[in-house]
């Protein structure tokens, strides 16, 4: 029951853990537009999603189960494989963040996240209502 559970919800536990991590990493190139010779950096969202969810994810470790009714759970140890933003105008100093570009990228990550809960509250409510019989 757990499983199908943990199964259903998998996407979407996925895409939200991705859309955080992203909004950390824009959160970290608007933090240092002002610091000379900082590379913006991203990731590529459709390509780490796919991986998350295919377990090609940069934790492809396995846990160690004593247990087939263990959870195989998930690690978080291995960082994703950031790419460097293209600069759309050079910089005096080096440095690649577009202040318009990133503000934009935040704005759009934070809807698609706000958007990622809506969906998966209203997925736990319907297998809630299943699960209490109404």
């Amino acid at each position: 029951m757990i499983n199908k559970i943990q199964d259903a919800l998998f996407f979407q536990q996925q895409a939200l853990s991705l859309r955080a991590t992203r909004q950390q990493v824009l959160a970290g190139n608007i933090a240092n537009a002002d610091t000379p010779h900082y590379q913006a950096r991203d990731l590529d969202f459709s390509r780490a999603l796919q991986d998350a969810v295919s377990g090609r994810g940069a934790s492809a470790l396995p846990l160690a189960t004593t247990s087939p009714r263990h959870s195989p759970g998930a690690s978080d140890g291995a960082p994703l494989n950031l790419l460097y933003r293209q600069p759309v105008q050079a910089s005096a100093d080096g440095n690649t963040v577009d202040m318009d570009v990133e503000r934009a990228q935040f704005a759009e990550n934070a809807f698609y996240y706000e958007a990622g809960l809506t969906f998966l509250t209203g997925r736990i409510r319907t297998l809630q209502t299943a699960i209490q019989g109404q």
